[in-house]
């Protein structure tokens, strides 16, 4: 059995910093392209502005918008933020304001959930425990170049990584997407007239493919770019798998920040072999002079870097738990959503449902109906249709207009092609019902008629 010193001594080893430095470039400019994203498309106003009700994390209820000049403003933050740590210049400062803007924005509407602005924060988060702005950077000017660093710095991004694609992996066993293909299918079929779908549109057999494809990726794909040898093989496959789900799914940045997070898999020291194999063939020479060899500083007492070690060690446990909640609830939790959220379950699902409530008011005989268009914006009422414990907070804000009122629903929803089916018990009254940790036993269990196979030319 490892003694905690043992342990400790392992995580603290010295590993080249010089991949860590270029992952610090490419989350920059990732980090970049995403902000100004937002600004060239409207999102600001789409997402932040137009809204008049956002939903709520649970825990997170205190999280408001700002106003609309200081919401533009805050992504003029993140801008500036990730143009910072691009170049790696006052990057500690930079990468700390960047987590904390984009994890607000993030929190302002559940609506607004995605895997992989979750992982960008999650990564942001790690990288403020890294000295990287002396790897490469402009800080080394400042304050002295890093040559090298502890391996769990290295380790924890591999970590985080690694659960994204053995997560969504294990979301991906199940009847819908092994044996239906679904609802690999149903995205085909809605875009068999855009190439480069429409080639492979008529193929009877390619959704089935393809499903069985995307789960051995997502189980394996770790394995491989964490093996030398097979490592170039795998990131080349890793490039094209990932370009292909651009070109067939519109899934916005989540490709590319997969791809550039894969190469926290490299060997540490890649950029610096790389590089003096280029010198060497251009010049003649063999490696050049890179910088200081300082290690990581140790200004911290060993009770402190204990401390901040555990607290990151619990960090990297919940990493791996959190994804697992799901299986505390019974049923299907593409249907309930109960641990949905953050358990990396990526595109394993499509949901299309309608919903509209019933108020009845004290003193009236008759339901009064109550459609979400009156408080949600298209994308919001699109998104809450298929999310139970989002349809309970709108309840209750519909009960806080009505006071005194009963809130029922109708809630219809078809999951991955299947016939559509209530959702939530019609008879109860949402305002009175809570949408916490605990089972919900105004859900409605999932029907069990099996998800469509549909008919292609052959």
């Amino acid at each position: 059995m490892l003694r905690w010193r043992t342990i400790e001594e392992k995580l603290e080893r010295p590993v080249d910093a010089s991949s860590l430095g270029v992952f610090r470039v490419l989350f920059g400019v990732v980090a970049l392209i995403g902000a100004l994203r937002f600004f060239a498309n409207g999102w600001i106003d789409r997402f932040f502005v137009q809204p008049t009700y956002f939903f709520q994390y649970w825990g997170f209820e205190w999280v408001q918008p700002l106003s609309e000049p200081a919401m533009y403003a805050a992504f003029g933050v993140l801008v500036i933020s990730a143009l910072l740590i691009t170049v790696g210049l006052f990057y500690r400062f930079a990468i700390a304001i960047y987590f904390v803007v984009f994890t607000y924005v993030e929190l302002i509407d559940v609506t607004n959930y995605l895997n992989h602005y979750y992982l960008v924060s999650l990564l942001a988060f790690w990288m403020c425990f890294m000295p990287l702005g002396r790897v490469h950077g402009m800080d080394a000017r400042l304050r002295g170049a890093l040559t090298r660093l502890p391996r769990w710095m290295l380790g924890s991004l591999q970590l985080q990584v690694a659960c994204v694609y053995v997560f969504a992996a294990l979301a991906k066993v199940s009847g819908d997407w092994l044996l239906a293909a679904q609802p690999l299918d149903l995205w085909l079929s809605a875009r068999a007239d855009a190439f480069p779908v429409s080639w492979i549109a008529g193929i009877d057999w390619a959704p089935i493919a393809m499903s069985w494809a995307g789960f051995l990726f997502d189980l394996t794909i770790v394995f491989w770019l964490s093996w030398r040898r097979t490592r170039a093989v795998a990131y080349a496959v890793l490039l094209a798998f990932h370009w292909m789900t651009h070109l067939l799914f519109d899934i916005g940045m989540f490709p590319l920040i997969m791809s550039v997070a894969a190469t926290v898999f490299f060997d540490a020291s890649w950029p610096r072999r790389w590089l003096a194999l280029r010198r060497s063939r251009g010049h003649g020479h063999g490696h050049g002079h890179e910088g200081q060899g300082h290690g990581h500083g140790q200004g911290l007492p060993r009770w402190a870097r204990l401390a901040v070690g555990g607290a990151l060690a619990t960090v990297a446990l919940a990493q791996v738990v959190v994804p697992l909640r799901s299986h505390l609830y019974e049923g299907d939790v593409l249907w309930h959503e109960q641990g949905m959220r953050w358990s990396w379950r990526v595109l394993c699902r499509e949901k299309a449902g309608s919903v509209s409530y019933r108020v009845r008011t004290p003193g009236r005989a008759t339901e009064m109906r109550v459609p979400p268009s009156r408080y949600l914006t298209a994308h919001q009422e699109r998104q809450m249709a298929g999310q139970p414990d989002l349809i309970v907070q709108l309840a209750h804000h519909i009960a806080e207009e009505f006071p005194g009122s009963e809130v029922r629903v109708d809630a219809v929803v078809s999951l991955n092609g299947r016939p559509p089916a209530r959702l939530v018990d019609p008879e109860v009254d949402l305002a009175q019902t809570q949408a916490g940790l605990s089972a919900a036993s105004w859900i409605l269990p999932r029907p069990e008629t099996q998800p469509p196979r549909l008919a292609r030319n052959r």
